[in-house]
Order: structure tokens, then sequence, then C-alpha cells
């Protein structure tokens, strides 16, 4: 994979069409029931029907695509102590651009 944090340029755009890949690729050969292209707007749970291990390949996948493993996931993933119900792909973008 493209190791992105490399390029100087990075803005909000580039993480979140990177983002972007990297969900499709792991939703690929998913029936999702989900139509449709996915954009910022794109919710993880209630659209695309991930489960928390999915969550989790993500989370592993955005580390390998940006270089970057010391990325405080908790903090996006946590609210108050719980877990969050669901997150927006524009949340995930970001998160990421204040973190690489």
């Amino acid at each position: 994979m493209e190791n992105i944090r490399q390029n100087t340029g990075v803005n909000s755009g580039t993480v979140q069409n990177q983002l972007i890949k990297i969900i499709e690729d792991i939703t690929s050969d998913w029936d999702t029931g989900f139509s449709g292209q996915i954009t910022g707007e794109t919710r993880l749970m209630g659209d695309l029907a991930f489960e928390s291990v999915d969550v989790v390949h993500l989370i592993v996948a955005i580390q390998e695509r940006f270089g970057k493993h010391d990325i405080p996931f908790e903090d996006l993933v946590m609210e108050n102590g719980r877990y969050v119900n669901d997150l927006q792909v524009s949340r995930i973008a970001d998160f990421l651009k204040a973190h690489i």
C-alpha cells in the first residue's frame, strides 16, 4: 500500500479520499444493502453494517496506509467512557487529519 504520510501536501480531501478507498477495499465483497458511493456522510455501522471487529480491521488498515501506528483511536471510538454508536466517514477523516 502507498504510504500517504510521506506526501507533504496531505489535506482533508486527500485523507478522506484515502479513507474511502480503504473502506471500499474492506467492504468490496460484503452484501451490506448499501447502494451508491461512500461519501463523507456515510455511516460505518448504519450504512455499511460494520461490526466492532470490522472497525478494528479498518484501524489496522488506516495505520498501514498512513504509516503511523501511534494514532489515539480510542479518542475517536469512545466518548465519555462509552463506545460511540456510529461513525461517519467525514468524522474519521477529520480525526485522521488532526493526527497524521
